[in-house]
């Protein structure tokens, strides 16, 4: 009879353990599908600015410096290595693109061509995916992160490995969201 009860009890512990560990590595792999998701969009950005970039330099000859950082801001989100990493780089990139786009309103020509037109507003589409995009990756995050911090899944994945994920995040909330300012 005990051997019988010891037996149902390590069966239903394994049970939970195979069950715990399947559904982790789901939800890791959700959060992986999540963040590629960011990075499509994140390509796309990358592959627009160059061509805005141009664009503008036809123009403003004399914005050397709001080209050149957004170039350099564009580099350095490409070769993020990490989450953070890419979080802020991106958000030295939208400062630049914000210059740039602050720049452009001082050129009604510039305003009414029709690729700067053009172009302005597949990267304000692109930005908007990037924002449903990094809102998806954070939500699927939270969820993973959930997982592994409530008990006893919080021991279960602790022997197994997995570890918490950084979400999306803005760095210097408040900066990010001040208005650009142009002096000429």
């Amino acid at each position: 009879m005990l051997i019988g009860v010891l037996a149902g009890l390590l069966l239903i512990v394994a049970v939970y353990l195979i069950a715990t560990y399947n559904k982790l590595v789901q939800l890791r792999q959700r959060v992986q599908n999540a963040w590629s998701q960011v990075d499509v969009q994140l390509k796309r950005r990358y592959d627009l600015i160059p061509n805005l970039v141009n664009t503008v330099k036809g123009y403003a000859q004399h914005e050397k410096d709001t080209l050149e950082r957004v170039t350099q801001a564009r580099n350095m989100a490409m070769e993020a290595g990490n989450i953070t990493d890419q979080a802020k780089a991106e958000n030295m990139l939208s400062g630049a693109l914000k210059s740039l786009f602050a720049v452009a309103e001082a050129y009604p020509d510039l305003k009414a061509n029709t690729n700067f037109m053009q172009l302005q507003t597949e990267l304000s589409d692109t930005e908007s995916k990037i924002s449903f995009a990094r809102q998806f990756f954070n939500d699927t995050v939270q969820i993973f992160n959930t997982k592994i911090e409530v008990f006893p899944n919080n021991l279960v994945a602790g022997m197994l490995g997995f570890q918490m994920v950084d979400y999306f995040t803005l760095q210097g909330e408040v900066e990010a969201r001040q208005n650009v300012k142009v002096n000429f």
